[in-house]
């Protein structure tokens, strides 16, 4: 269920017919899941790539236009090499499964993150699902892998630099849009709304610049009890939100 928000009530209702554009999800609880239920935590992995197709299916019946899941962050490297190992063989086997019914479904694959660290099997896969897909638009379905806030701001940091070095941009002439355009997100539609699963209230290095202004729901469903209804849920609790971006 939700999880009770300060004051929700006081503020003013909007219709639950407003949709957020772009959605983000940290997926988590998949351990505690399969802990809870004396389950190896590949279980909970397993059962938590069952919820990204329901959510998927929900986000696009929603009218959802970007859905971006956490799924392999670059602190996940720090996991035990046989977990790492688990979810790279779960990924490729949901790759296999699901690519061409993503893109019969209209669904776009797109990959933030460096994913060229992964085994090249797994890149190709990843490059042949984003290639076929990406015509569709139905829904922008995004995955972060390898993916960290911090080594994306170095990333645009160091372009900048190139740039200005380069005599293709004025120091003087940095600002917002600047940074924005050279974001792994830069052709996506603004953030509008993060939701944390688990309970746990943090943005774990997940679209730090993106968030800015979106708006935060933290949850206590584990991420393989979440579905459509949840999915639901948030999006009624998003447009009861009034979005003032700093004004009165």
């Amino acid at each position: 269920m939700i999880a009770p928000l300060a004051n929700s009530a006081e503020k003013p209702h909007k219709s639950a017919s407003f949709v957020p554009r772009h959605v983000a999800i940290i997926m988590d609880g998949n351990g505690r899941w399969a802990s809870a239920r004396h389950l190896p935590r590949i279980a909970g992995h397993k059962k938590g790539a069952d919820a990204v197709k329901a959510t998927v299916r929900a986000a696009a019946e929603m009218g959802i236009e970007v859905l971006t899941l956490y799924a392999f962050s670059s602190e996940n490297w720090r996991r035990p090499a046989s977990e790492v190992a688990d979810l790279m063989r779960l990924l490729r086997l949901c790759l296999r499964q699901e690519m061409h019914n993503i893109k019969e479904r209209g669904i776009c694959l797109k990959v933030i993150g460096d994913y060229t660290r992964f085994d090249p099997d797994l890149v190709a896969l990843l490059k042949q699902a984003i290639e076929i897909t990406a015509n569709n638009t139905r829904l922008t379905l995004v995955f972060a892998l390898n993916y960290g806030a911090q080594d994306e701001l170095v990333h645009v940091t160091k372009r900048i630099a190139e740039k200005a070095k380069e005599g293709q941009l004025d120091p003087e002439n940095i600002d917002v849009g600047t940074i924005e355009s050279l974001l792994y997100t830069h052709d996506l539609p603004p953030l509008d709304l993060v939701i944390r699963t688990s309970g746990e209230k943090r943005l774990s290095n997940f679209l730090l610049w993106q968030a800015a202004y979106a708006e935060l729901l933290f949850i206590d469903t584990l991420w393989p009890d979440f579905g459509s209804e949840t999915l639901k849920a948030a999006v009624e609790e998003y447009a009861r939100r009034e979005r003032r971006y700093g004004g009165l």
